[in-house]
């Protein structure tokens, strides 16, 4: 159905690319690349099946990104199967993780968006197996309310944070707002002085504050504490 190739970020500088033409592209620094039916156009569709890739390629590629080989490694998936955050690579401590998760299914059952976090490094990622775990991309769904999260800090090259964000989000946060939040948070700068664990639950936070607000609607990042 698709071939899963790239790992870059949704709105960033670079972002991940996919394949096929009829496809919105919404990554940043390190996002996925893969192919998928011309029949599904959605953005959600786009950026969840890009989730299970493992290769740097961006929407604007430069020379120096080489494409990586594409990875589907079920046996790195968690055994719970409902697991909204899984890492490969262990970004966040099992504290900060059970919190985000707490977040993320609270959020989930309050508004109906669909968040969910990968950190990896390349190539220690489930790549295609995603897809299936989080059920992304699927030709009868009609889901298309997913925010996909992948964090990998690529040698310390880039932007740590890439958002794959389905048609159904748009409306609420726009293209504007997760290049300014993979802009804030993301960036080598912020990680070094601030950590990645902080990166990651400072945008997780930002995502459910505005998915939470009055308005139900952001273009500016919140700050977060």
């Amino acid at each position: 159905l698709f071939s899963i190739i790239a790992c870059v970020s949704i709105y960033n500088a670079s972002a991940f690319s996919l394949s096929t033409p009829q496809h919105q592209r919404t990554s940043t620094s390190t996002a996925l690349h893969m192919e998928m039916p011309q029949s599904r156009r959605s953005i959600l569709s786009t950026a969840a099946l890009s989730i299970s890739t493992a290769a740097a390629l961006a929407i604007n590629p430069q020379p120096s990104q080489a494409r990586l080989e594409a990875v589907n490694r079920p046996d790195l998936l968690p055994a719970e199967s409902d697991a909204v955050v899984i890492q490969t690579t262990k970004f966040l401590t099992t504290g900060q993780a059970k919190r985000m998760s707490d977040l993320i299914r609270a959020l989930e059952r309050d508004t109906g968006f669909r968040l969910r976090v990968l950190c990896q490094s390349y190539p220690n990622t489930p790549g295609l197996a995603i897809r299936d775990f989080w059920s992304l991309g699927k030709e009868d769904q009609k889901d298309d309310k997913y925010i996909v999260l992948v964090v990998d800090e690529f040698g310390g090259k880039g932007n740590v944070l890439n958002f794959n964000v389905g048609e159904g989000v748009k409306f609420a946060l726009p293209n504007v707002f997760w290049t300014r939040l993979s802009g804030k948070y993301g960036t080598t700068f912020f990680v070094r002085e601030n950590g990645i664990d902080i990166a990651i639950t400072n945008a997780i936070e930002a995502i459910a504050q505005c998915l939470r607000s009055e308005d139900g609607f952001c273009t500016s990042v919140p700050d977060q504490g």
